[in-house]
């Protein structure tokens, strides 16, 4: 079973025009740490989760997965 923890990060900084130095400011993390949970190299706390997800204004489940997000524009069955 895997541990991997698949996000959305990048595409939500992107979607809202925010910067890896604006997130991290915004969360109190150095911006290092943002280039690391965008590329899955780093597995965020479950209280840095939460803080991503309110920071975007979204449910946890929409930044983060246990199973890879369907490509934009894929079609789900």
């Amino acid at each position: 079973m895997s541990e991997t923890v698949y996000n959305r990060i990048a595409l939500l900084r992107a979607e809202r025009n925010v910067t890896r130095r604006q997130l991290a400011d915004g969360l109190g993390v150095h911006y290092q740490t943002v280039g690391y949970l965008e590329r899955g190299e780093y597995s965020p706390s479950l209280y840095l989760a939460l803080r991503i997800a309110e920071y975007f204004e979204v449910p946890v489940e929409v930044v983060f997965s246990t199973s890879p997000f369907p490509r934009i524009g894929e079609r789900t069955v």
